[in-house]
């Protein structure tokens, strides 16, 4: 195996069941999958361990021991040491992968550079029916176009432009970017102090990781997902709360966050 895919996940079993049946059909199969479950929920154990056999991938489950809100960075950070590559890609439970996404961030990852992916936003008719029919046949490039889908222009794949003409992309979005493991250890993982959903999961690990040397890589038109609709589940009050937050923690200069993966590791 070259490559961990960890999957942020939340009570949508009708979600990951597509994610998964993607990540079967994937042109290079030389990945495992961390499912990181920020949970407690029987029914996902139970899938898991009874369809586990039917994937041409390894699945790891890990989760909470009870449901104790929004504990995602502490999930993410026990499941990047789960990991047994060296290189990782990070998605959200709601993001089914274009077929080549493993392929693309295989060749991309490198030392030194975050690679962020980008999201097509499904329109929450097909959304529905895709998980009502637990069917990928929606995902065709014409379907998309004709309807409500959002950020269109990520719909087309490019696999033929050189990645040189996109470094210095645009920054890290939490649900689809890949980077060295080590790259993480490095910076302790991420920070556990954000206790609520934005901010936390992305922006505060980039800000560290770029004061760490690295460049971001854009996957655009290459490392594609389609997000699944959902009503927006936080608050714009604890983004600014978390922004807030992220900004005391810049002034410190420090970019190794203190409640991170080290702290789990000591538990060991």
């Amino acid at each position: 195996m070259e490559l961990t895919i960890i999957i942020s996940y939340y009570k949508a079993i009708d979600n990951l069941k597509l994610i998964l049946k993607a990540l079967n059909r994937q042109s290079n199969m030389n990945f495992e999958v961390v499912v990181s479950e920020d949970d407690f929920n029987e029914s996902t154990m139970a899938f898991i361990a009874q369809n586990n056999h039917q994937y041409g991938f390894p699945i790891a489950h890990l989760y909470q021991k009870e449901d104790n809100g929004f504990r995602k960075n502490e999930m993410l950070n026990r499941s990047v040491l789960q990991s047994k590559t060296d290189k990782i890609v990070f998605i959200d439970g709601d993001c089914i992968p274009h077929r080549h996404f493993v392929k693309e961030y295989l060749k991309a990852i490198q030392e030194g550079f975050i690679c962020t992916g980008r999201t097509v936003l499904l329109s929450e008719k097909m959304s529905a029916q895709m998980k009502w029919n637990q069917s990928l046949k929606p995902l065709n490039l014409i379907n998309l176009l004709l309807n409500k889908t959002r950020n269109k222009k990520e719909c087309y794949y490019f696999p033929l432009f050189s990645l040189t003409f996109k470094k210095g992309g645009r920054g890290i979005i939490g649900r689809n970017w890949g980077i060295c493991k080590q790259s993480l250890i490095d910076v302790n993982g991420f920070d556990t102090d954000y206790v609520h959903a934005g901010v936390g999961e992305d922006a505060d690990i980039e800000w560290r990781l770029r004061k760490n040397g690295h460049q971001t890589r854009s996957m655009k038109n290459k490392a594609i997902v389609y997000h699944l609709y959902h009503p927006r589940s936080y608050s714009e009050e604890r983004v600014r709360s978390n922004f807030e937050m992220m900004n005391k923690k810049k002034d410190t200069n420090n970019v190794r966050c203190l409640n991170g993966i080290s702290a789990i590791v000591e538990k060991q």
